[in-house]
């Protein structure tokens, strides 16, 4: 996830301009002072802060769940003692349990014609020997570890510091969950809902927020019981939100919404990114905003190129780890349209990535979007400037088709504003859209009633 949320601050990749942040205690041995840190990040754009806050993330994510977390060789968490196989066959499968290894979950991607395989390494083998056996047995193979995929922004709520897809309480689940299940009985004494539909792959959605009365939410993922979050919730309202106070960039559309973090540990794994992404294609929901972030991984870019190539538009944030950071995915992979963030002055903001990948600039700081609690709250990063491209790519898009979506894609780019260097450019891509669908910070201060 992208961003900023100004109510409740939900910590996904480093974000600027923020309140003083509270984070959990870290182990004393930290290379990095977490203060200092977060005070430089708080009270300055130093670029350089920013990519130690997110290995602080990182590092923080690892070592409070290291019985099930761990990281790779670069770092980038992943779930422990697990590998991942994209359509393996039969027998590499039967070669992999022959050599030891048990096989945890096998999806099979209904809508994409594809299986994942979730392999557990044998006894006493470490995740990264178990990814190098695997790819020793079966060199033809598409095998990886099951890397975790965050965030890309921060949420400032009530002066509270939140981390990114922290669910609500109880009392609001329930809430949420009786809001679904009115949705999916609309009232047919209502207007006529519009055709358009989008894919959302995140935290769970508050859907009881007043921004959602007049859409229809379907929900998937955590067994039938999405968790709502804050970042869910927020980067949902920029697609489809809509009252009085506040609309997004396509307001009452039918928004299809995959919870891919479940309020777990693990939550945002390979494996459950791709069972969202099989959801939507089965529910043939032509366009689909993903504002996570990660490291390039085997099977999260082939179940891309499968989905792409059948004609869905996949939008993403190309994260906040600052100009010179290497390149996070999906937004990076062929095919994705990547998206920036730009401030109210059209300035694309410092800690936002740079690079061939950048497709698009969208408003994604001095705005708010929906929080919990029937409240709004300031967002700031690429993850709340991406919904604002998908809902505008949407309005185009009635199926899958990959003529019409290369077609979307064109005519954005020719009602775009050009920014930066002109023509198409590293920092802005093809320029600016969605300039006028900011929401005021101001509304941050708002409770709905």
């Amino acid at each position: 996830m992208c961003c900023l949320l100004m109510g409740s601050l939900e910590v996904a990749d480093a974000q600027v301009n923020l309140p003083r942040l509270r984070v959990p205690q870290l182990p004393v041995d930290l290379p990095l002072d977490v203060n200092k840190t977060l005070n430089g990040v708080t009270n300055s754009l130093d670029v350089d802060k920013l990519a130690d806050l997110r290995k602080l993330q990182v590092l923080q994510l690892i070592r409070t769940h290291r019985d099930v977390i761990e990281a790779d060789p670069n770092g980038a968490p992943i779930v422990r003692n697990e590998v991942t196989a994209f359509a393996p066959t039969d027998a590499a499968i039967q070669r992999a349990r022959d050599a030891g290894f048990v096989v945890l979950r096998e999806k099979i991607l209904e809508g994409l014609d594809a299986k994942l395989v979730v392999l557990q390494a044998p006894s006493g083998m470490s995740t990264r020997a178990a990814l190098s056996r695997l790819r020793k047995l079966d060199p033809e193979g598409a095998y990886d570890f099951n890397h975790i995929y965050t965030a890309s922004g921060f949420v400032s709520h009530q002066g509270q510091t939140v981390v990114s897809g922290e669910p609500l309480r109880a009392r609001e689940l329930h809430a949420s969950l009786v809001k679904v299940a009115a949705t999916t009985a609309a009232d047919e004494s209502e207007a006529p809902r519009p055709a358009v539909r989008v894919g959302l792959i995140d935290g769970g959605v508050d859907v009881s927020h007043a921004v959602f009365r007049g859409a229809t939410v379907h929900q998937f993922g955590c067994g039938g019981a999405p968790v709502p979050s804050t970042h869910g919730t927020a980067v949902a309202s920029l697609i489809a939100g809509e009252s009085a106070k506040f609309h997004g960039a396509q307001p009452r559309a039918i928004l299809y919404t995959a919870d891919v973090y479940c309020a777990r540990p693990t939550g945002g794994a390979v494996d459950a990114v791709a069972d969202a992404f099989a959801w939507l294609a089965r529910e043939r929901v032509p366009t689909i905003n993903v504002s996570l972030v990660g490291p390039p991984n085997v099977a999260l870019q082939n179940v891309v190129r499968v989905i792409t190539a059948r004609g869905y538009i996949v939008v993403a944030a190309v994260g906040n780890d600052g100009p010179a950071a290497p390149p996070l995915y999906p937004a990076s992979y062929p095919d994705v349209v990547g998206v920036t963030g730009v401030d109210v002055k059209q300035r694309a903001l410092i800690e936002a990535a740079r690079g061939k990948q950048v497709d698009f600039a969208a408003p994604g700081a001095d705005m708010a979007a929906a929080s919990v609690d029937q409240s709004y709250a300031a967002v700031r990063g690429t993850s709340f400037a991406a919904p604002i491209v998908a809902g505008l790519l949407a309005a185009q898009m009635r199926e899958p088709d990959k003529s019409a979506a290369d077609r979307a894609i064109e005519q954005l780019a020719i009602s775009a504003t050009d920014l930066g260097t002109r023509g198409v450019d590293k920092t802005y891509g093809n320029g600016l859209v969605g300039g006028t669908l900011r929401m005021e910070p101001a509304l941050a201060k708002v409770r709905e009633n």
